[in-house]
């Protein structure tokens, strides 16, 4: 099992810039190999905003690319968003996303979620 904690979030004017940070914890045998944000805008499904694989794979979703940049170590289960040129249409609660292997099962875990921080772009 894994926990997510996120942090970071608040209330921000356009043109501004905040970071998000996750931190994962849990039982040794579960290994995280790839973490992501995603965020639910008002009345919207919840969208991939980027994710971040322990070979180093990056992938961000078309609304964020040139503004947000994802970083972390899976080693160290952390994760961190920082977002920049936020506009009124970055609002919504963020999630950090994990996937993890769990080497006493053999088996893969996906999808574990945080709680969510609320971001809030406005003037």
């Amino acid at each position: 099992q894994v926990q997510l904690v996120e942090s970071g979030g608040g209330l921000v004017q356009p043109g501004g810039s905040l970071t998000l940070s996750c931190a994962g914890s849990g039982s040794g045998a579960s290994s995280i190999y790839a973490m992501a944000w995603y965020r639910r805008a008002p009345g919207k499904q919840r969208d991939l905003v980027a994710s971040l694989t322990n070979a180093g794979v990056i992938t961000y979703g078309d609304a964020v690319k040139g503004r947000f940049t994802i970083s972390g170590d899976m080693a160290k289960n952390t994760v961190s968003l920082q977002m920049n040129r936020l506009t009124p249409e970055d609002t919504g609660v963020y999630y950090c996303n994990a996937d993890a292997f769990n080497y006493n099962t053999g088996e893969y875990e996906y999808d574990y979620w945080g709680q969510g921080t609320q971001v809030t772009v406005s003037s």
